[in-house]
């Protein structure tokens, strides 16, 4: 005979275990050892066709997630902090997080986003943040380059990262300090050549002509996130489409006179009013770039702060602002933020250093498309030099700024909806 204590026990854990419906991914400082491999979980679930509810503002931007042993022991294997939940734990928390008395939202993500890198073939992973982070949080992404982009494939995909490239065919304004270094010399020359294949006279106009490829992209819909010296040489190739703003030394011809005076800012994406570095021994592009008018911000002090939206009225920027931290490390790199007075009305500012009047992370609507532009190299290595050893992110797990290249990467995943402002 079957005691009753017996029968409470089995019906007790059996009540726990099938209540258990749902997984918390815990995003708050105290809740998450590892944020940055917590992003490839998610994205790993989408990628099984599971819907997954990104909680913003609620525990630093926490996912929910469908229980099921596999995604447990997937955590496990990966080291993501999890926590299971009961449906009436889980409703109760949905039901929280929509009372209208708090700043909190849930958004379904609905689909793994295809994604695309656009980098030079040979280039290591650990060259770019953006490689090296989804890497580590195991997301998979292919590497497309110019003649992918001007055959039109970036249709397939629905993100595109930049990585750090010039796109004003000034081959990155190195030419002062590396113009005798043999790997300088070796890049010019395979530009050169790749531009002659592509049916080209000169790098400027083929890099430019990408330029274009990819503005078409996002106004099409799709979602472009650039980083450093991509976020404003690809402006400055949008406003000079048509005007030659290179020196003798990049393509063997003089500039056009008074080029300045006939840059068009109504074709970039988020910069304005900006006045062009004419040097070609200068390590700069233009004014966008705050690097050297940073005299006043020292390492110890340098932070910007994420901008606080409303969750419920403004989804888009909430999600690219999700964190366990409002303020996060600066960092620099050849476009280290954006002058404020530069970036334009209509592209909302996501995070800034507000006493040294700097834009850090911008982010903008462009046709039926997103852009994001996050200033600086690499978020955990303050000031990236040519030769610097790459950035282990296993010291690193928990970056805030890794957090916002990520935040990108899931971005496209959301079921669309208006925004309301």
């Amino acid at each position: 005979m079957i005691r009753p204590i017996f029968i409470f026990i089995f019906f007790f854990f059996y009540t726990l275990e099938s209540g258990a419906s749902s997984i918390l991914i815990p995003m708050d400082a105290d809740g998450q050892e590892n944020h940055l491999k917590a992003y490839g979980i998610t994205y790993w679930v989408l990628q099984k066709q599971q819907k997954v509810q990104w909680l913003l503002n609620y525990r630093g931007g926490s996912f929910l997630l469908p229980d099921g042993e596999t995604i447990r022991k997937e955590c496990q294997i990966r080291g993501v902090s999890f926590e299971i939940l009961s449906d009436g734990q889980a409703q109760g928390i949905l039901e929280g997080i929509s009372s209208p008395s708090q700043n909190q939202e849930a958004v379904i993500l609905e689909k793994a986003p295809k994604i695309a890198v656009y980098s030079p073939k040979g280039n290591q992973p650990w060259d770019d943040a953006v490689t090296m982070v989804l890497t580590f949080a195991e997301i998979p992404y292919v590497t497309v380059y110019d003649e992918e982009v001007l055959d039109d494939k970036l249709a397939i995909y629905d993100w595109l990262h930049l990585h750090h490239e010039d796109f004003t065919g000034q081959y990155g304004k190195f030419y002062g300090a590396y113009r005798t270094a043999p790997w300088y010399i070796e890049q010019k020359k395979e530009a050169e050549a790749l531009a002659a294949k592509l049916g080209y006279s000169k790098v400027s106009d083929q890099k430019n002509a990408v330029a274009q490829k990819i503005r078409n992209y996002v106004i099409g819909g799709g979602f472009m996130f650039a980083m450093c010296s991509a976020t404003d040489s690809f402006d400055i190739a949008l406003a000079s489409e048509g005007v030659d703003i290179c020196e003798p030394m990049f393509d063997g011809d003089p500039s056009t006179p008074n080029y300045q005076s006939q840059l068009d800012y109504k074709k970039t994406f988020a910069f304005s009013n900006f006045t062009l570095e004419r040097s070609p021994l200068k390590y700069e592009f233009s004014s966008i770039d705050m690097t050297s008018k940073r005299g006043n911000v020292p390492k110890e002090s340098d932070y910007f702060s994420l901008m606080d939206f409303s969750a419920k009225w403004d989804p888009v920027p909430t999600m690219l602002c999700q964190n366990h931290t409002a303020l996060v490390k600066g960092f620099m790199g050849q476009t280290t933020a954006f002058t404020r007075e530069e970036v334009k009305p209509t592209v909302l500012v996501l995070g800034e250093n507000k006493i040294n009047g700097e834009a850090r992370y911008v982010h903008g609507i462009k046709g039926k498309g997103f852009f994001t532009f996050y200033g600086g190299h690499d978020p955990e290595d303050y000031q990236h030099r040519v030769g610097d050893p790459k950035t282990e992110l296993e010291l690193h797990p928990n970056s805030p700024g890794y957090r916002l290249i990520l935040n990108n990467v899931l971005f496209p995943a959301a079921r669309k909806k208006k925004q309301k402002t």
